[in-house]
């Protein structure tokens, strides 16, 4: 858990932006990015109704387009932004990965399974830890949410 830098905001910043694209679709507005090497290797955000399947989260997506572009299904080098945090579907798929790093935007008090509602980051039971950092342009990542639901209450 460390201290945010101007790149992590950057990236974030283009998750951001993919999650945008995700509620222009009628999705919740999450938005992920890998990056390896400085680099973005996949991008996604969340499609479940799109797509007809409850586990295209934007980290699942993402994940697996990061798998096909480096042929192969460990991640150990990679670090991946996500506006919201993951989920527990989410966070297994990540340790099954092996996932290096995590940063993530606005926290999910109610779901969050990286260090709220579940712990799995720090869980003993797991063979993989994954290098984590909570709230990185939490306030922007929280909005985006925060007003997507508040126009679908209306």
């Amino acid at each position: 858990m460390g201290i945010s830098t101007q790149t992590d905001e950057q990236w974030m910043q283009y998750a951001i932006r993919l999650a945008q694209r995700a509620e222009a679709q009628g999705e919740v507005p999450v938005g992920a990015v890998i990056v390896k090497d400085e680099q973005c290797i996949a991008e996604g955000w969340n499609r479940p109704i799109a797509l007809h399947d409850p586990s295209a989260h934007a980290e699942m997506l993402v994940i697996r387009k990061a798998a096909e572009a480096v042929q192969n299904y460990r991640l150990g080098d990679v670090t991946l932004y996500v506006t919201l945090e993951p989920c527990v579907m989410c966070m297994g798929v990540l340790n099954q990965a092996r996932i290096k790093r995590l940063v993530f935007g606005a926290y999910d008090l109610k779901r969050g399974a990286v260090c709220n509602a579940l712990q799995l980051a720090d869980a003993a039971f797991l063979n993989h830890r994954i290098d984590w950092m909570g709230g990185v342009l939490e306030s922007d990542c929280a909005r985006l949410l925060q007003d997507f639901f508040k126009k679908r209450r209306q």
